[in-house]
């Protein structure tokens, strides 16, 4: 049954902390789609679905065959399906435009959904501060080090890039459950970066977030709201639109684990 709500929902990280619990996840995700699918006009995905990606030529990684299947077979029922790539999947090309014909964008887009403008990101390299890594996704999205990584054999290239995934940080969140950690929306770049840019077009209603693994939904100005969407790591998280309001909800929660300050 087609209707008016959105769904919106980030940060799955597939592919840590190890093959297990990554795959317990991953039909956590498909049940979430299964649910969703039901009544959904539109799913945006709003990035780092896997923690790991990188198309060669005629190779991508293996495993999540559970996801795009039912990701295909959602974009074949006619409800279309936008994937944000992420900084974990930046180097997402073609391949999931090709085979499961979603809308892959990786810049910041602005949509109108019921007379309500969203703007939407994943939201790394926005809001003042943290140039390192400001500095890093220009190394990343420069073309001629993607060419380079390409010339890389795909089990070189893809144990690296695992290698590296296991050992962060968010790999430890995910195999310990750690919580998120408290923030003050003071400090928080996205928060920042939200309320810049409402003074700048106070036309938009919604600002949709990924990136930062922490729910927030909160007003930035008398008319403009931030919803940052949680994880999927510890939180499972989503934000739905319906009836002209924004809800930051979660699936199949388990109240015990649930950050008592947001």
């Amino acid at each position: 049954m087609n209707s008016s709500k959105i769904y919106f929902a980030s940060d799955f990280h597939l592919g840590i902390p190890d093959h297990k619990s990554s795959l317990e996840r991953e039909k956590k995700l498909v049940r979430w789609l299964d649910m969703v699918s039901k009544d959904a006009s539109e799913i945006f995905l709003m990035g780092d679905i896997f923690d790991f990606w990188f198309e060669y030529k005629k190779v991508v990684p293996k495993g999540y065959v559970r996801l795009l299947g039912k990701i295909a077979e959602i974009t074949d029922n006619g409800i279309p399906v936008h994937i944000f790539r992420g900084n974990h999947d930046i180097w997402a090309f073609d391949y999931l435009r090709n085979e499961l014909n979603v809308e892959l964008h990786r810049k910041p887009m602005v949509k109108e959904f019921d007379g309500k403008k969203f703007f939407l990101a994943h939201g790394d390299g926005l809001g003042p501060g943290d140039t390192g890594y400001k500095l890093l996704k220009k190394v990343f999205e420069f073309k001629p080090n993607q060419f380079l990584f390409r010339w890389l054999h795909p089990d070189l290239g893809s144990r690296l890039g695992l290698y590296f995934s296991q050992r962060s940080r968010l790999a430890n969140i995910a195999k310990y459950n750690k919580k998120p950690v408290k923030i003050d929306l003071k400090d928080e770049m996205l928060y920042h970066y939200a309320s810049r840019k409402s003074e700048q077009d106070p036309s938009i209603d919604y600002f949709i977030f990924g990136h930062r693994h922490i729910p927030v939904h909160e007003k930035v100005t008398d008319n403009a709201e931030l919803i940052i969407l949680g994880d999927w790591l510890y939180l499972f998280s989503y934000g739905v639109f319906e009836n002209g309001e924004m809800k930051l909800m979660y699936f199949e929660p388990d109240n015990s684990r649930l950050p008592e300050y947001y």
